[in-house]
């Protein structure tokens, strides 16, 4: 799959490993770097696939990406990650884009944005990486909020693990469009197929009910209001 426009410089591909080549469903899978960008850059949650006490743990959290690594609070994986160098982790990011509805049940699937991203993570420890990945992780989820609130003392620096994972080995998948099955038998049914979007928006700010009624809210906070929350 390719998203290049006529005209415009190759894409970037993406390096093939045994662990990220497309095996099933290779007609959903993308080897342009720019989608692996472009799903990263739409959300701010992803799922950390990690081995703990020889136990399989997937964890929710939020994360940056500045384009070369991925950030994420050490504090999730705990010791883990943090005292482990040499652990080996899955991170995934996914967004959901609709139902793909067909005439039979065994056609139904999902139209999705997906990316796993494979290595293992290092514990940041430079104080100017550690500054700049913090920064990178609030700013995906809230952009413009790292200038607006209180940003972190020496003490909570020090008391904060961040952990960054290269983007080097990465796999992905999109699915877009309609079912597959207009031309089988089941399209002879008469019943209806298609897509139903999903769609998620931000909602109204809910001010903290303790707050100063003079205090109103940034407006890097209400231009969010009603504004797609994974853009595609």
């Amino acid at each position: 799959m390719s998203h290049s426009a006529p005209g415009r410089p190759p894409a970037r591909p993406l390096s093939q490993t045994d662990r990220t080549r497309h095996r099933r469903l290779r007609e959903q899978g993308s080897l342009d770097r720019s989608d692996l960008d472009t799903i990263l850059a739409a959300g701010f949650v992803c799922h950390l696939g990690v081995t703990v006490d020889g136990n399989p743990l997937v964890i929710p959290t939020v994360f940056g990406s500045d384009g070369t690594s991925l950030y994420f609070h050490g504090s999730v994986a705990g010791r883990s990650l943090v005292a482990s160098p040499t652990a080996e982790v899955c991170v995934t990011v996914t967004h959901i884009d609709g139902l793909v509805l067909a005439r039979s049940v065994f056609e139904h699937g999902v139209n999705y944005r997906s990316a796993m991203i494979f290595g293992i993570p290092r514990l940041v420890t430079d104080p100017e990486e550690k500054w700049a990945g913090l920064r990178c992780l609030t700013e995906q989820a809230t952009p413009g909020q790292w200038d607006y609130a209180r940003q972190p003392t020496r003490k909570e620096l020090a008391a904060t693990a961040l952990l960054a994972l290269s983007l080097d080995e990465a796999s992905v998948k999109i699915r877009t469009g309609a079912p597959d099955d207009a031309d089988t038998p089941d399209a002879e049914l008469g019943l209806w197929a298609g897509v139903l979007p999903l769609r998620a928006h931000w909602g109204d700010l809910e001010p903290d009910p303790t707050l100063p009624a003079h205090i109103t809210a940034p407006p890097h906070l209400t231009n969010r209001q009603g504004v797609s929350a994974f853009p595609s």
